[in-house]
C-alpha cells in the first residue's frame, strides 16, 4: 500500500461539521450494512488516510458516487470526491476483466455495432447471461442496452453534416457513447430540434468517451487520456469556431465539467462554462426570447420526470422540467428525489445487483403508482434501470421536445 508523504488533502474535508446529514441522504446506507456511510468513508476517513495510507478501507467501493451527500451537505464539503479520490490513490487491486469490458465503452461500442443484430440477440439469451454471471460476475438479471447497427457519427457525416453550415447560429454536440453506439435517434432528435430553432449542430473534431465509467472502475490513465483529448476538441470548438458545446447526457456533462478537475486533476476552467446540457441551453434561448417554439395542437402525454443524481448535483433539473412544462399537452409530475440505483456500471456487477435494485425500489414503486404514459430522464443509465425495473419507456426531454414540436412551423418562426 502506498504511503501518503505529505499531510495535505486536496479536498475540503476540514469543513465537515460532523452533522451526518450526508449519511441520512445516502441511498446506500439503508440497504447495505457493509457501507459505513459518506461521513465515515469521506471526511472522517480522510483524517486517518492523511496519517497513513494504510487506513484505506475497501468498503469505499460501495459508494455510488451519486453525489447526493454533496447536495445535502450544509458546508459544501466535496464528500464523494474525497471518497473517489481515496479509491483512485490507494486501491491496489487492478480492474477485473469485467470492469475493463464495462468501462471500455468506445472499444466495445465500435466492435459491437458491426455485429449489432447478433450481439443484441446473444446478450438477451438466458444461457449467455448465465455464463456472464458465472465467469464475469455480471448479474444474470441485468438487461443490456441494445446496440445500433450504424453509429450516430456515421449517420451524421453521411446525411446532415453539410446541411449544418447553412444556419446562422452554431453549436457543437458532445453526443457521448450512448448516442453513438446505442441510440442514435436521440442525436437525430437533438439535430431536428436545434435546426428548427435556427442552430446548426456540429460534432467535435475528436470525441472520446467522457470517462464516467473509466473513473468509477479506477481506470484512471485511460480516463485522463480521454479527458485531454476531449478538452482539446472542446477548446477548438469554443475558441477557434466560437461554438459552445451542448450534450444530452447529464452524467457526461457532469464528468467533463466537474470530475475532470476534481478527480483527474485536469484543468478545464477556461471552457467549463461553455459546456452545458441541451435543455439548459434551449431554456435560456426561450427565456431570452431569442427563439420561438411552436407545438403540435394534438400532442398529449402524462409524463413522470426522474431527476438523475448527477443532474441534482449540477442543479439543472429545473431546466428540463420547465422545458417539458412549456408543452401545452403535457401533464407533468416530478418524481420524488430518489436514486435509481444503477450508478453507471455499478448495478451491472453481481455483487451490487441486489443493493442496486433495493436503492431504486422507492422510485420504481412511485412510477408504478402514478401510471404515466412514460418517464422522462436526462441520463441513459437511469433509463436502462427504470425500463428494466418498471417496464415503462423512458425518453430524454430532447426526444419529447422533438415529438411535441411542430418542427416546420418552429423553423419558419425562427427564420
Amino acid at each position: 500500500m502506498k504511503m501518503q508523504e505529505k499531510n495535505i488533502s486536496e479536498n475540503n474535508f476540514e469543513q465537515c461539521i460532523k452533522c451526518t446529514v450526508c449519511t441520512v441522504y445516502c441511498p446506500v446506507v439503508p440497504v447495505n450494512p457493509l457501507y459505513p456511510g459518506p461521513k465515515q468513508a469521506g471526511p472522517d476517513g480522510e483524517r486517518l488516510r492523511l496519517k497513513k495510507g494504510l487506513f484505506f478501507d475497501n468498503t469505499l467501493k460501495y459508494c455510488l458516487n451519486c453525489k447526493r451527500c454533496e447536495v445535502a451537505c450544509p458546508s459544501g464539503v466535496r464528500i464523494a470526491d474525497i471518497i473517489q479520490s481515496a479509491r483512485i490513490k490507494y486501491t491496489t487491486e487492478p480492474p477485473k476483466l469485467r470492469d475493463m469490458i464495462l468501462a471500455s465503452t468506445d472499444f466495445m461500442g465500435s466492435v459491437t455495432t458491426k455485429v449489432a443484430p447478433v450481439a443484441n440477440f446473444a446478450l438477451g439469451l438466458k444461457p449467455t447471461k448465465a455464463v456472464m454471471d458465472a465467469v464475469l460476475k455480471v448479474d444474470k438479471h441485468r438487461t443490456f442496452p441494445k446496440y445500433a447497427s450504424k453509429t450516430f457519427e456515421s449517420w451524421y457525416k453521411k446525411n446532415v453534416k453539410a446541411f449544418q453550415e447553412s444556419f446562422n447560429h452554431h453549436v457543437s454536440f458532445f453526443h457521448g457513447c450512448y448516442v453513438n453506439y446505442n441510440y442514435p435517434q436521440l442525436g437525430k432528435d437533438l439535430i431536428s430540434v436545434m435546426n428548427a430553432l435556427g442552430y446548426g449542430v456540429h460534432l467535435l473534431e475528436k470525441e472520446k468517451c467522457c470517462g464516467t465509467a473509466l473513473i468509477s472502475n479506477c481506470m484512471i490513465d485511460q480516463a485522463k487520456k480521454n479527458a485531454v483529448n476531449n478538452l482539446e476538441s472542446i477548446r477548438k470548438s469554443v475558441y477557434e469556431r466560437q461554438m459552445p458545446v451542448i450534450g444530452t447526457s447529464s452524467s457526461c456533462n457532469f464528468t467533463i465539467r466537474d470530475e475532470y478537475p476534481h478527480l483527474l486533476g485536469i484543468d478545464n476552467s477556461d471552457v467549463r462554462d461553455y459546456i452545458e446540457l441541451a435543455t439548459r441551453f434551449i431554456y435560456r434561448l426561450v427565456e431570452e426570447k431569442k427563439v420561438k417554439m411552436v407545438f403540435k395542437k394534438d400532442y398529449k402525454a402524462k409524463i413522470a420526470y426522474h431527476t438523475p443524481c448527477h443532474m441534482e448535483r449540477l442543479g439543472w433539473g429545473i431546466f428540463s422540467t420547465e422545458i417539458l412544462r412549456m408543452i401545452p399537452g403535457v401533464e407533468l409530475t416530478v418524481l420524488d428525489s430518489n436514486c435509481c440505483g444503477i450508478a453507471g456500471t455499478y448495478g451491472f456487477k453481481k455483487e451490487n445487483y441486489e443493493v442496486s435494485q433495493a436503492i431504486g425500489k422507492p422510485l420504481f414503486d412511485q412510477i408504478a403508482r402514478l401510471k404515466p404514459d412514460f418517464v422522462a430522464c436526462d441520463c441513459e443509465t437511469c433509463k436502462w434501470q427504470i425500463e428494466m425495473s418498471t417496464e415503462k419507456e423512458v425518453k430524454n426531454p430532447i426526444s419529447i421536445l422533438a415529438e411535441a414540436l411542430d418542427l416546420i412551423a418552429t423553423s419558419e418562426a425562427n427564420k
